[in-house]
């Protein structure tokens, strides 16, 4: 059956964190077996849990029920993995059920296939500003991860300071860029994979805003337990938006409020350090330092 506006459903394991969840959640269901974490998380969502017996038995029978039920909506699912990587979003396009890739996938690819013009079209300097505020916190020598290395300017900047930088990014036209210009430079998604560490330092220059407000909790945990100290920047404004500015692709941004930031930073275990405004050609920046609570 062919959903006219089909619903939305994010698959979660019986053991997810909480803030790997967004809002707009219609409703949740669980399995039997994960109705102790549905009701939970329901509870926290302020919506009504309804518990399958059937999930796993009659699972495309079940999710297409609920999709006809929640047409326009967005509902999650406990206890079903359709073998697939969870979280993950799926929709039934007719044929079957069909992972709605992310909006941060939907940038990547933008990336991977644009990384060249991207390259051409951005300022050729580093990022002083933020690069500046890091170096007043810690000396030569420090070990850095630097999340989105992209085309590699802050880190060449970084190692002139003195610091000792592990480049990485999740794009891989970034790191054969990076690898072809001499660098070392490791593939890492900071939305699914470890950090690793420990480091000095992890420093994210414009990639903040390209996850989601539930994804970048979780990447700001993540970094509290690789590293006591962490630079960031990231865009001013109210809302996301999708914009095809340098690379006539489609990229999403996420844009921040400074007091719902802070409060982000104190709930993930970060202690402002110093916080700086400035001014680009499209709007305005934030560039901040924290150190581990």
């Amino acid at each position: 059956m062919n959903l006219m506006c089909p619903a939305r459903i994010l698959l979660l394991p019986g053991d997810f964190q909480d803030s790997a969840v967004g809002e707009r959640i219609a409703q949740v269901y669980a399995g039997p077996f994960e109705a102790a974490a549905g009701s939970q998380l329901a509870e926290r969502l302020g919506v009504k849990l309804t518990v399958v017996p059937e999930l796993t038995q009659r699972p495309d029978a079940e999710l297409q029920s609920i999709a006809d039920l929640h047409r326009g909506e967005t509902v999650v699912v406990l206890g079903l993995d359709l073998g697939l990587t969870l979280p993950a979003v799926v929709e039934h396009t007719g044929d079957g059920w069909t992972r709605v890739p992310s909006d941060n996938e939907l940038t990547l690819a933008a990336y991977e296939q644009a990384a060249d013009k991207f390259r051409e079209t951005i300022p050729a300097g580093a990022n002083l500003d933020l690069i500046d505020l890091l170096a007043g916190q810690l000396g030569p020598g420090s070990r850095i991860l630097e999340i989105g290395s992209g085309t590699g300017l802050d880190a060449i900047e970084l190692e002139h300071r003195g610091f000792v930088v592990r480049r990485t990014d999740a794009t891989h036209a970034f790191l054969a860029m990076m690898r072809a210009d001499g660098y070392a430079a490791d593939h890492l998604n900071a939305i699914t994979d470890d950090l690793g560490g420990p480091y000095d330092a992890v420093f994210a220059d414009a990639v903040f805003l390209h996850f989601d407000r539930a994804d970048l909790t979780n990447v700001l945990r993540k970094a509290a337990r690789a590293a006591k100290v962490l630079a960031f920047g990231t865009r001013e404004g109210k809302g996301e938006e999708w914009t095809n500015r340098h690379l006539d692709l489609p990229r999403h941004f996420v844009l921040w409020q400074e007091q719902p930031l802070r409060d982000l930073l104190a709930s993930t275990g970060w202690t402002v350090q110093q916080w700086e405004r400035g001014e680009g050609r499209f709007g305005g920046w934030f560039y901040v330092v924290a150190s581990r609570a």
